[in-house]
């Protein structure tokens, strides 16, 4: 049965947050500001937010809308256009996940249409541990055909690259995959990928083109009060892929807080937003590490929309009151 969001106490709307960063410190401000307007001269990454495209269906719950409503989709892009997002990084199972491919193929349209981006976060399918290398080859060259090659079924100019090259994110899920053989049939597209992996796997250096951060407590682990909300996380992930791997693409993070409460796969795991300081302070810890000489390419709020683990930025950022 479809559980409905509970309301939420009074929001900071996003482009507030902007605007605190420029002030460093909380207040009253409501001037409107895009969400790299905070970044200094010549040193502001793209900003990406990662997308969930189930909701509508049993199994999650409800938060007032389809992911398949073409009107919905086109409201949600012109609010991130507002805050200065340039691409939706959307959660993709492959083929065989019917509700999630189309609403997917229906954001690649609209995107078009907007002069907006979106990415495909390939979620693995681990359920034949035998056969994962192989479904996953299978899975990423039906996303090649149907929306990145010169054949996609849906305009291919709204697809997010780097260098004229398809960006894909992939969040692993099992421990059996060869991706040298992902990458060497990957190679033989006609637009080679960059294949963009999550967190910071030094024995997968040779096969992925950069690391993206998502949202973790680090090695201290998670609080049950909430209170780590991943700072060390961050600055290890921040200062590893500068010193150590300058040469690939680094893909930041920030978030608002955790909660998965809400989750049928819930674990009782939370970060405190800290009446949104947490999202503040998100939004500038690669500042530590990245500058005009050096700067970070991307920057990927998680989530957009994600109310069953409470990541969601969509309608704003809870500041207690």
């Amino acid at each position: 049965m479809l559980r409905s969001i509970p309301r939420l106490r009074p929001l900071l709307w996003l482009s507030v947050v902007f605007a605190l960063l420029l002030a460093g410190c909380h207040s009253d401000a409501r001037s409107p500001l895009p969400a790299n307007s905070f970044f200094e001269g010549g040193t502001q990454p793209t900003i990406l937010a990662a997308y969930l495209p189930w909701f509508g269906q049993p199994g999650h719950i409800n938060v007032g809308y389809s992911s398949q409503d073409r009107v919905v989709l086109e409201k949600q892009i012109d609010q991130a256009k507002q805050l200065g997002i340039s691409a939706f990084v959307v959660n993709w199972y492959g083929q065989h996940h019917p509700f999630e491919d189309k609403a997917y193929a229906l954001m690649q349209e609209v995107a078009a249409e907007k002069n907006f981006k979106v990415a495909i976060m390939y979620d693995e399918d681990d359920s034949d541990p035998a056969g994962e290398t192989d479904d996953i080859i299978n899975d990423l060259q039906y996303a090649y055909d149907h929306y990145i090659s010169v054949q996609a079924t849906v305009p291919r100019d709204a697809y997010l690259t780097m260098n004229d090259r398809p960006m894909i994110f992939i969040f692993p899920k099992g421990a059996r995959v060869d991706w040298n053989r992902v990458r060497q049939t990957v190679n033989g597209w006609q637009n080679q990928p960059l294949l963009i992996y999550k967190d910071i796997h030094p024995e997968l250096a040779n096969v992925f083109d950069g690391f993206y951060a998502w949202v973790n407590p680090g090695k201290e682990g998670w609080q049950p009060d909430g209170s780590n909300w991943g700072q060390s996380y961050l600055d290890n992930f921040y200062k590893t892929m500068a010193a150590n791997y300058p040469n690939k693409i680094a893909v930041g993070a920030a978030w608002p807080g955790f909660n998965d409460s809400k989750a049928s796969w819930s674990q009782n795991r939370k970060m405190d937003s800290r009446c949104g300081r947490t999202f503040v302070d998100t939004m500038r810890m690669f500042r530590r590490y990245y500058d005009q000489q050096h700067p970070l390419p991307f920057l990927m709020i998680e989530t957009w929309n994600d109310y069953e683990e409470g990541t969601a930025i969509e309608h704003g950022v809870d500041t207690c009151k």
